[in-house]
């Protein structure tokens, strides 16, 4: 036995804690219910788009760690990067966080501007 959460059940988490909030939340890409992994997309009023994923540690743990920043010299390449990821793996959920202080939810301190 695991002590990861399913994937679907930590998504489904996400979305209800973001709307709570007051903030929007949907599902971009739908992987594997029980052990896909997650990568969540993180913006401010659709702007300043930024990915996290979870990493490995030094320790052994999988920490959120910040993969992808939208660039505005560069439209378009973040969304071209995600498509690329989805389908590089099926089972990888993209979620879509579009609230202030995103990082939050997934347990980080926000960046500091």
């Amino acid at each position: 036995m695991t002590d990861r959460l399913p994937a679907g059940l930590e998504v489904s988490a996400l979305l209800r804690q973001v709307s709570a909030a007051g903030g929007f939340a949907m599902v971009i890409a739908k992987g594997e219910p029980e052990a896909g992994t997650i990568l969540v997309v993180l913006v401010e009023n659709g702007a300043q788009a930024r990915a996290y994923e979870r990493m490995p540690a030094p320790d052994g743990t999988r920490q959120w760690q910040c993969t992808r920043h939208d660039s505005p010299e560069k439209p378009g390449d973040f969304t071209e990067w995600l498509d690329r990821r989805h389908h590089q793996d099926r089972d990888l959920w993209i979620v879509e966080l579009d609230i202030v202080r995103g990082e939050r939810f997934i347990g980080l301190s926000p960046p500091v501007d």
